[in-house]
């Protein structure tokens, strides 16, 4: 079962204040041990929300529109995730509270959510055959 790992924003994060050295290096370190425990299948940061773009969807078949960041409640900005693979929800438990405090100035906050599989939201075994197909060449194109 897959799990993200959702690190909250913080207004030093949404300022574009970049982590210490000393964060850095920690955070290697536990992307290190994730890798070696073989549960690594990504972890990045991201921008602060003012260099972000919202594409929302106001009325039902209607027009999407568009709007450049920054927004607002940074305590409900994505600053960051990781994504793993473990055998149970108290496996996933125990990697996020490996995680350093993810902004390093007593403000990080994580989030950890299952990830839905193909299965568990289609009940059409030809939309299922689809989505196993497609994820399966997403694996050649990768390899390539």
């Amino acid at each position: 079962m897959r799990f993200m790992m959702i690190v909250k924003a913080t207004t030093d994060s949404e300022a574009g204040n970049l982590p210490s050295q000393e964060l850095i290096d920690a955070m290697q370190k536990y992307n290190e041990e994730l890798v070696k425990a073989g549960v690594l299948l990504a972890a990045d940061g991201l921008q602060p929300s003012s260099k972000g773009i919202r594409i929302s969807y106001p009325e039902p078949g209607g027009k999407p529109k568009v709007i450049d960041g920054p927004f607002t409640e940074a305590k409900e900005m994505i600053a960051g995730y990781t994504l793993i693979e473990v055998k149970s929800r108290e496996e996933a438990i125990e990697w996020a509270l490996r995680m350093p405090d993810p902004h390093g100035f007593g403000q990080g906050e994580i989030e950890l959510r299952q990830v839905f599989e193909a299965e568990d939201l289609m009940e059409n075994p030809e939309s299922l055959e689809k989505e196993v197909n497609l994820r399966k060449q997403l694996e050649e194109q990768k390899k390539a």
